[in-house]
């Protein structure tokens, strides 16, 4: 029999899963908490942002800025040294503009079980050199 342990990447006790791909994991490190010893809201919104702007940016296939955070929701806190794990889905695609699901999900480095940290919709505005709009190529 393995003795190695293999991290789930599913549900641990609510039976939910991400929604979306993975674009973007890292470490939550000391660095990054607030007065309460959690991980910083907004640390987190960078990290969903970032992720937003890696889904948006292939789908415009160039740059793009965000424009709106249309809906933001903290479920619970996430502890120092946490995997954090960004899973991103396109919901609209518009003219000029890609709306982007981003879910949160973060485990303990040492456990196997994950949870929905945060969730949010991000909008982003394709652009060109200049920083004016842009079309999005239908394809």
């Amino acid at each position: 029999m393995d003795d190695k342990i293999t991290p789930r990447t599913g549900p641990c006790i609510d039976g939910e899963r991400p929604a979306g791909e993975l674009t973007l994991q890292t470490f939550s490190m000391p660095g990054d908490t607030n007065a309460n010893g959690d991980i910083f809201g907004g640390w987190l919104v960078s990290q969903m942002d970032l992720a937003g702007a890696i889904t948006a940016g292939r789908v415009a296939r160039g740059r793009v800025v965000t424009v709106a955070i249309d809906a933001m929701t903290f479920i619970r806190p996430v502890a120092v040294g946490s995997v954090v794990s960004c899973h991103t889905e396109v919901t609209r695609v518009g003219n000029t503009s890609v709306h982007v699901q981003v879910e949160v999900w973060a485990r303990q480095y040492t456990e196997t079980c994950q949870h929905k940290v945060t969730e949010g919709l991000f909008v982003f505005v394709a652009i060109d050199e200049q920083g004016n709009k842009r079309p999005i190529p239908k394809d």
